[in-house]
Formats: structure tokens, C-alpha cells, sequence
């Protein structure tokens, strides 16, 4: 199969800050293989987690020291093709880029969309939440007006641990309240805080009906969960805590739900399993996203119906995503009835 690797880069509309910095903008990747005159396509796109970073470079260098070994293979193999790249430990998000590819030239392949080859039902799909990024107060009350401006929302996801400290999340969390009084809150501190302040904070956030708490620990203190979960009279999720599938029996009694996402995961393959392994252990799972466009958005929504929450809400906040997919309906990410990803050009990048 040929494949074929390029970069794009993509700018927000809104600059995100959460507890490790801010991005206004990020360089993906889309890598194509095809056979038989089908394409698929995939996306790559960076992130970090504490020290460990999957920059953009990095996994450029790893698909092109890959992809010169799997084009002797065809798409049909993608169980060998897994094999080979985690033989070589090629990057989570360039696996994911190789697994999306895959799928969307399997679907392509037999004129379907992944949803309807996995039987699932798209009328299951919840709705997506959209992100409010630590700000000030008044930052914060603004940027939750311009998404009920912008759509149809059902859910708020508030980030928080502030380096001022938990003073500060609480009074930004009441701005966005007050400014959106009706709409659930779910609230994500990407390992902001301590466990003194986690479990005051999970009190306090209960007393104003938030939902739950997600990655309220920083990773590598996750023996402290337990304790948290003790004390918290909130559900906890986990997202840098948790990569793979691997990760989840041993937090599965200190946690309620995983957030799940295709470059942490690699792939549609591994967030399959990932969905069965948190299922079998009674957990929730969240699909989430990083600075995803369209394409890894919708791959991602080709399962939505199997998520008990999601946040796919990337695509929403670009300025020049090159790609339409999945629709909004309702705060709903609908994936459609086009074969494969069903994912294309937009008319402006065509």
C-alpha cells in the first residue's frame, strides 16, 4: 500500500488554557495509505502529559521510520500492522493516524460507515460538552457566552486547577454558573491539585451540583486516589492517568470513569478495548479529545455511541479546520452516513 504523510496546522479561535500552559494553535499530521485505488486517511495531532510530550517532530520521525516497513502490507492486516507498530513502540498518536487510515479504507472499502459495520445505534450518542479554559472571572463568563452563542449547548466542561490556586477556580467556576445557570457543569483540573485541595474542592463542587470531577491528582499520584474517592462525594474520572487498556484494572476500584482518547489510546483498535476493559470493570468512559481537528473528531464520534460522556468539542473552536465530518445536532457530534470516516475537504481547503 502507498502512504502518503503531510502536516497542517490549525488555529483557535479561542486560546485554551488548562493547568499546564495555553495552545492557540498546534501542527498535525494527516497520513494517507492506499490500495486499489481507495485512500484512507488518518490524523496525528501532539500533545504532552507532565514531562513525557509526543511533539509533532517526534512523531513525524516515527512514521517515517515506519511507514518504509508497512508498505509491503495491505490494509487488510491491521492485526499484523499493530503488531509491527508496537514492536517498533511507535508513538500513540502516530498509531492512531495508522489505525484511523486503516478503518476509513476498510469502510471505504465496502461502502459503509464505521458505525453501521460495528451495528451501533448513533440515536445513543449524548451530547458533547464544550470547554471552558482557566481564565479570569470575567475571561471565563465571556468565553461560556461565546459558545451558547456559537451552539446549541448541553454540557460545560470546566478547566480548572489555577496556579493561583483553588480560590481562584472557585470564583471563575461561579462567573461561568452564573453566566450559564441552567447547563450541567462537569470540571477537569488536569492534575491541578493536591489531595487536600481535591477533596475540599470536590465538596465544595458537589454543593453546586457539578457533575464530577476529572484528573483532580496529578499523574504518578495515583496511589492517592483511593483516599480521594473516600472523601469525594463526586464521581472521579481519570485522563493523563490513563493511556491504554493496560492502565485500568489496577485504578478501577479508586476511580468511576476513564477519559478516553485516540492519541493516548492509538487508535479506534485500542479504544474498542478500552471501552470493554472499563465496562467489565463498571466504569463510565468519556471520549475525549486534544487539539483534534475534524478528522480525528469524527473517527472518535464513529463510537460515540458506545461513551456514557463525551468531549469532542476540538474542532468546534478552529478557525481553519481543513476537514467536515460529523455534524451538530442537538450538542450532539453525529457521525454520517458517508463510508468510512466520512470525512472530507472542506470547500475552502479543497
Amino acid at each position: 500500500m502507498k502512504i502518503q504523510i503531510n502536516q497542517f496546522t490549525v488555529n483557535k479561535r479561542f486560546p485554551l488554557t488548562i493547568s499546564r500552559g495555553t495552545t492557540a494553535n498546534t501542527t498535525n499530521i494527516i497520513l494517507k495509505i492506499e490500495e486499489n485505488g481507495i485512500e484512507g486517511w488518518g490524523e496525528a495531532s501532539p500533545f504532552g502529559v507532565g514531562n513525557y510530550r509526543q511533539t509533532t517532530d517526534k512523531i513525524i520521525q516515527a512514521l517515517n521510520q515506519i511507514t518504509p516497513i508497512l508498505k509491503s502490507y495491505n490494509p487488510w492486516q491491521r492485526q499484523e500492522i499493530e503488531n509491527i507498530c508496537n514492536n517498533y513502540q511507535i508513538p500513540s498518536a502516530a498509531r492512531a493516524a495508522i489505525d484511523m487510515a486503516l478503518y476509513d479504507w476498510m469502510g471505504k472499502s465496502v461502502n459503509l460507515p464505521l458505525w453501521k459495520i460495528w451495528g451501533l445505534n448513533i440515536n445513543k450518542i449524548v451530547p458533547t460538552s464544550v470547554t471552558i479554559g482557566i481564565n479570569s472571572p470575567t475571561g471565563a463568563a465571556t468565553r461560556t457566552q461565546d459558545w451558547l452563542n456559537y451552539m446549541d449547548v448541553k454540557l460545560l466542561k470546566i478547566k480548572l486547577g489555577s496556579k493561583e490556586g483553588i480560590i481562584a477556580d472557585q470564583k471563575m467556576l461561579l462567573a461561568v454558573k452564573e453566566t450559564a445557570p441552567n447547563i450541567p457543569l462537569f470540571v477537569d483540573a488536569n492534575g491541578g491539585w493536591n489531595l487536600e485541595d481535591a477533596i475540599s474542592m470536590s465538596n465544595w463542587l458537589a454543593e453546586l451540583g457539578v457533575k464530577y470531577i476529572e484528573q483532580p491528582l496529578p499523574r504518578g499520584e495515583e496511589k492517592k486516589l483511593g483516599e480521594l474517592k473516600a472523601n469525594s462525594p463526586l464521581p472521579i474520572f481519570i485522563d493523563e492517568s490513563c493511556f491504554t487498556s493496560k492502565d485500568i484494572p489496577q485504578l478501577a476500584n479508586y476511580i468511576d470513569g476513564t477519559n478516553i482518547k485516540l492519541m493516548k489510546s492509538g487508535g479506534l483498535s485500542e479504544t474498542l478495548r478500552m471501552v470493554n476493559t472499563a465496562k467489565a470493570h463498571n466504569l463510565q468512559v468519556m471520549f475525549g479529545c486534544y487539539s483534534d481537528s475534524c478528522l480525528a473528531n469524527t473517527a472518535a464520534s464513529q463510537l460515540a455511541a458506545l461513551a456514557d460522556y463525551l468531549d469532542l468539542d476540538s474542532h468546534l473552536n478552529l478557525i481553519d479546520d481543513p476537514f467536515v465530518g460529523a455534524s451538530v445536532e442537538d450538542g450532539r457530534i453525529l457521525p454520517n452516513n458517508l463510508p468510512g470516516l466520512g470525512v472530507k475537504y472542506s470547500e475552502t481547503s479543497a
